[in-house]
């Protein structure tokens, strides 16, 4: 056997050798890549986090709620979802796993109860807005009392469904009151904001009903919700 013939199978062998130390090395890089990924997701999700929550572009938010607002109606409920994961994440500034898994709730409540046709109905969302409300309450630097706000969220979302059987005022006062608990002050201080939002609500609905929505519409619609978001803004910072 000549030197070439030698060579070659101990270049095998060599080969085989090394073949198992590449997998294993791979497998560590594999393992460790996976364990920063569960601690990135981990610290995303549950690490401990505060914001601000006066402290939001009203204009973007006017955007957002507008956009909002015609994703639920077109029943587009992906769009609406992202839509409000960027909110929860410009606005509250929460991280980007837990800003979906939030929105998520926000989403899943708000198609609940579209689809119900009665208060027992409409209250099959009422544990969505608590999980979502609980999520809010974790970052915020505000406490508040996280199952009156969820009631008081569900409560006007009925009221406006319901909005046949209600008083002119109630749906205001309504809105106002949600957003009284969510930043602690007197509901009195938000009613502008809920006449604002009151007000676009009604020519959403008046247009459906006479035949459909159009683009002059929605950009009406949108600068009163822009006027709600700046008085609610104004009221929480002074």
């Amino acid at each position: 056997m000549n030197a070439t013939n030698t060579a070659q199978p101990l270049e095998a062998q060599k080969a085989r050798r090394e073949l198992p130390l590449m997998r294993r090395r791979w497998l560590l890089i594999a393992l460790a890549l996976l364990l920063l990924s569960l601690t990135w997701a981990a610290v995303d999700i549950y690490g401990p986090r505060q914001t601000d929550v006066r402290r939001f572009d009203p204009a973007e938010v006017a955007r957002l709620d507008t956009e909002m607002w015609r994703s639920y109606y077109a029943r587009e409920r992906f769009l609406l979802f992202r839509q409000l994961a960027e909110l929860l994440r410009t606005q509250y500034r929460l991280p980007f796993l837990r800003s979906n898994l939030v929105a998520y709730r926000a989403a899943k409540a708000a198609f609940v109860f579209k689809e119900g046709k009665s208060r027992s109905d409409y209250e099959k969302a009422l544990p969505y807005l608590l999980s979502f409300y609980a999520e809010i309450r974790k970052v915020s630097n505000i406490e508040f009392n996280v199952e009156r706000a969820a009631r008081l969220e569900l409560e006007w979302w009925i009221i406006h469904r319901e909005r046949a059987k209600y008083q002119p005022g109630d749906l205001e006062r309504a809105l106002a009151e949600a957003a009284a608990e969510i930043y602690q002050i007197p509901a009195e201080r938000l009613l502008e904001h809920g006449r604002l939002r009151a007000e676009a609500m009604k020519i959403r609905d008046t247009k459906a009903e006479s035949g459909g929505v159009t683009e002059e519409d929605w950009k009406q619609i949108g600068e009163l919700l822009r006027a709600s978001w700046l008085s609610l803004s104004q009221a929480v910072n002074t």
